[in-house]
C-alpha cells in the first residue's frame, strides 16, 4: 500500500509495505544489527540501490562512475607497465588510480573510473585477465562526476 509522501531530510520519500516470511525477517533484523543501519527501511534501501545499480550496469549504455579495484603480484615481469599502458589506452573512462604496496610482493590497485557501464567493464576485463593480477572485480555506482573542466 502507498500512501502520501512525506518531508524527511528535504527529500521526499514514500513509505511502502512489504510482507516477509518470519525467517526472512530474522535475517533480515540480524544484518540491520550487524552491519549497524539505523533501521530496517535504511538496509532495504541500500539493498534495492545495490541491484538498480545492477540493473543499470546489465543494461550497458548507462554512464557511471565507480572503480576496479585489482590484487595482484608485484614481481611479474612487465605487469605493472601493462597496467599503466591500459590506464593510458582508455584515459577517456579512467580518472585517476592509487596503489599501495602491500607484504610479499602483491599490491592492491584502485582505478576510478567513469563512462557507460559496458565500455567499463571491458577495461575492467582487460585489466583482471593480465597474467599475475590474482584477483579484481569492477564496482560500479548510479552516479556521474561533474565534469573537470568546460570546453566552453
Amino acid at each position: 500500500m502507498m500512501s502520501l509522501p512525506e518531508a524527511k531530510s528535504n527529500h521526499l520519500v514514500s513509505r511502502i509495505s512489504v510482507s516477509l516470511s518470519q525467517d526472512l525477517l530474522v535475517e533480515l533484523d540480524s544484518m540491520v544489527e550487524c552491519r549497524g543501519f539505523d533501521s530496517r527501511s535504511q538496509a532495504i534501501s541500500d539493498m534495492i540501490n545495490q541491484q538498480l545499480v545492477e540493473h543499470k550496469r546489465q543494461l550497458g549504455d548507462e554512464v557511471m562512475a565507480g572503480t576496479i579495484t585489482v590484487f595482484y603480484d608485484h614481481s611479474v615481469s612487465g605487469l605493472q607497465k601493462k597496467l599503466s599502458d591500459l590506464q593510458f589506452k582508455h584515459i577517456d573512462a579512467v580518472i585517476s588510480s592509487l596503489h599501495v604496496h602491500l607484504a610479499e610482493n602483491k599490491m592492491m590497485e584502485v582505478v576510478l573510473v567513469q563512462g557507460p557501464a559496458r565500455h567499463l567493464q571491458a577495461i575492467a576485463n582487460e585489466i583482471i585477465t593480465l597474467r599475475g593480477v590474482i584477483t579484481g572485480r569492477l564496482q560500479l555506482m548510479a552516479a556521474v562526476m561533474p565534469p573537470l573542466y568546460s570546453l566552453t
